[in-house]
């Protein structure tokens, strides 16, 4: 995947959400989040994250303050679930993508010493990405998505990053680079 030219996808949500909307017990249900966190653009700086995102400029996030997720993969879970296509914001990964980018495989696994950098541009410029480990899904996503989704999600969670530029992404047509596969 990737190379020289960049894959075509399509940004389908955008997410920075001052706070923690899935905090204690899913039985609870989730916090209130006025604004459900969708926006139509992200500001991204370099090692630091989202601009109005929980885990900007955290030092536990600093190898995790952007999520990337595939929006195909969620259409994946919700079709072996049964279940309608799921709200991409509702899993609460910072940047959902919808095109021919396996997001999963660009995180660091077993074996590997690091994950793949690789560059998303919305028309503003490449923004760099240093990806770390999987966006593992949590017991919320059962109660959010469908019963059942938490485990179908192993795998397919996406992957949790380093912003390495300064940048903007906007919803719709982008494309995706890996300059440096995971290895």
């Amino acid at each position: 995947m990737g190379g020289v030219h960049g894959i075509p996808v399509e940004i389908v949500a955008l997410l920075a959400s001052p706070r923690h909307a899935y905090a204690g017990r899913p039985g609870d249900g989730p916090a209130p989040d006025p604004d459900g966190g969708g926006r139509s653009e992200l500001r991204v700086r370099a090692r630091h994250g989202i601009d109005g995102d929980r885990y900007a400029g955290s030092d536990a996030h600093r190898t995790a303050s952007v999520t990337v997720l595939s929006a195909d993969a969620l259409d994946a879970v919700a079709a072996e679930l049964g279940a309608a296509p799921f709200d991409p914001l509702a899993a609460r990964r910072n940047v959902v993508l919808r095109g021919a980018v396996d997001v999963d495989a660009l995180a660091r696994h077993r074996g590997h010493e690091h994950g793949a950098v690789f560059a998303i541009d919305s028309g503003a410029g490449e923004i760099r990405f240093q990806a770390h480990r999987p966006a593992s899904p949590c017991r919320w996503m059962d109660v959010v998505l469908a019963d059942g989704a938490w485990r179908a999600m192993r795998g397919r969670g996406g992957v949790r990053c380093t912003p390495l530029d300064d940048g903007s992404l906007t919803l719709g047509p982008a494309t995706v680079r890996v300059i440096r596969p995971p290895g």
